[in-house]
């Protein structure tokens, strides 16, 4: 399994307030006008689940496995041409700050890890790059 972790981001919202966001997927309702539509050709998601086809990845579908009340959220895909893991873990600060990072772990074969992993380094830190700009309030 390789592991791909984003740098630690500074969240200025109360930890309750990001994981409050973070474990209820129905709450990216509110950032859909940020989602680049240059690359995402579909996104849904429900209380659990999102859906994305990312061009030229395809068809990736991410389910909620475990949530950590105020400290971590991990998901598992379900449709995906590479399985992998990703979690998004929160601490506070201090009562009114947190910081996040974000973590993949994926099993890629060994021809494609010198082809796959650079790209999926650079996708982790995006990911947390727009968490890091959502209004947690």
């Amino acid at each position: 399994m390789e592991k791909f972790e984003s740098s630690v981001k500074p969240i200025p919202y109360p930890v309750e307030d990001v994981y409050r966001n973070i474990s209820d997927l129905n709450n990216l309702e509110r950032v859909r006008d940020r989602v680049p539509t240059d690359k995402l050709n579909s996104f849904a998601f429900d209380h659990d689940t999102v859906s994305v086809n990312v061009a030229p990845v395809g068809d990736l579908k991410l389910r909620i496995i475990e949530r950590e009340e105020n400290r971590c959220v991990k998901f598992e895909t379900e449709q995906s041409p590479l399985p992998f893991n990703l979690w998004i873990q929160v601490l506070p600060v201090s009562d009114t700050e947190s910081k996040m990072r974000v973590t993949v772990k994926a099993d890629i074969p060994f021809m494609l890890k010198g082809m796959v992993s650079g790209p999926l380094q650079d996708g982790v830190e995006k990911i947390a790059d727009a968490l890091a700009q959502i209004p947690f309030k």
